[in-house]
């Protein structure tokens, strides 16, 4: 923990609207604000690290929607990463706890592991599971795609850059056509993608208080995209982006990595951003209206809102709807929904019914725990939309697909 940091906080309480823990329970202890008490009263030892005391940490999603509401500039971010670095270095968790999180990194960031987990599933779901275990079967998605982009994709035209993609963990898995269209989509607009052999970038590991386990992972990806020679790194995951340019920061303090990790921060692009333009491949019609829902990890870590839609509107008879309360947390967060089922549910359907009360025809959502998030939600609440990555709309739309026949094929 920082103590500087935990100072910048003047308490002013613009932060409380924004926070989807408070907004579900209204209770201070489970605000930025009163988190950020707890931080300094640990600091001064006024009071001591405890379950009671972790469990307000724990339900902090990391949405960082307090980061955006505050005037103050207090790095919330920071905050939460340091406090659950030193929960998990000097707090014993519970059996359960630590069975449960063991199982989510010893599977999260390995793609065969996920492709095996999943590929257990239907047993589990006809077998008797405790009940830490539900929250996997709960959210596990009725879907798969091992599809994966080649290692090269020649640019179509003058080459305007040579770009690394990055491909995920359980994105490699559960949302390979995804991949698969970014590439597409980066090559008709003039990139050549490189698909360098790659492992977990460890965001899920730094988002949950692994800090150490997180950076070395972080540091062998680094490696990977140095060897690969590309001019910038791209992703269509939203929290893997926001960490990936958070390295910067992360490793600052290291010597033999801080001017390493500060030009691969600052080459790294969500998917979006190469597109804001309009691209350089005609778009074909496609007449669908799309509900697009901002994640949390692009609008308020990486403050990136008007590229995602300008991709999307740049589709000819696209009609862009804006669900509700976009600056809320959809539930997903890193490992939350898994960790904080109950929570997590809860905002899961409170997103879903903020969609469908646009109206959509679809849903859309830039990363993949949201998706997954979501389609779950809609699917509870028996209307389960079409969904998809707002990439896979534009490379339709490259590619001059039909909107029936993408919507025939669609996830849900």
């Amino acid at each position: 923990m920082n103590r500087d940091l935990v100072r910048e906080c003047v308490h002013c309480g613009f932060c409380l609207p924004t926070c989807p823990t408070y907004a579900l329970w209204q209770a201070e202890a489970d605000s930025p604000r009163g988190r950020i008490y707890l931080m300094e009263q640990l600091l001064d030892g006024t009071v001591q690290l405890s379950p009671t005391v972790t469990r307000h940490f724990d339900r902090c999603l990391g949405c960082m929607a307090c980061v955006t509401a505050c005037p103050s500039g207090v790095k919330y971010d920071r905050l939460i990463e340091l406090t659950r670095d030193h929960v998990e270095r000097e707090l014993r968790r519970p059996l359960p706890e630590r069975v449960l999180r063991s199982l989510v990194f010893g599977i999260f960031p390995y793609p065969r592991r996920v492709r095996l987990a999943l590929a257990l599933e239907p047993l589990g779901r006809r077998l008797p599971v405790p009940a830490a275990l539900r929250p996997f079967l709960d959210v596990a998605p009725p879907w798969r795609s091992g599809e994966a982009p080649a290692a090269l994709t020649p640019a179509a035209g003058e080459r305007l850059a040579r770009v690394g993609l990055l491909t995920g963990c359980v994105q490699r898995v559960v949302f390979g056509d995804v991949n698969a269209a970014t590439a597409r989509v980066l090559a008709a607009d003039g990139y050549e993608v490189a698909v360098p052999e790659q492992g977990c970038c460890g965001a899920l590991s730094v988002h949950a208080g692994r800090l150490e386990d997180g950076l070395a992972r972080a540091r062998r990806l680094i490696e990977a995209f140095e060897r690969a020679g590309v001019d910038l790194v791209v992703t269509n995951a939203a929290g893997c982006g926001s960490h990936l340019k958070d390295l910067v920061h992360l490793l600052a303090g290291d010597p033999g990595w801080a001017d390493r990790a500060a030009a691969f921060s600052a080459s790294v692009r969500d998917v979006s951003e190469l597109l804001e333009g309009g691209g350089r491949a005609e778009r074909s019609p496609l007449r669908l209206s799309v509900a697009f829902q901002d994640p949390c990890h692009l609008l308020h870590a990486q403050r990136v809102r008007s590229a995602p839609r300008a991709a999307l509107t740049a589709i000819p008879g696209l009609e862009l709807l804006e669900p509700a309360e976009q600056e809320l947390c959809c539930g997903s967060a890193g490992i939350y929904n898994l960790v904080q089922p109950v929570a997590a549910r809860e905002l899961g359907d409170r997103k879903a019914g903020h969609v469908l009360a646009t109206g959509a025809d679809v849903y859309a959502g830039a990363n993949p725990g949201c998706l997954i998030q979501v389609t779950a939600a809609l699917r509870r609440a028996g209307r389960p939309l079409p969904a998809f990555h707002p990439i896979e709309l534009v490379d339709a739309s490259i590619r001059g697909l039909d909107a029936g026949a993408l919507l025939a094929g669609a996830r849900r």
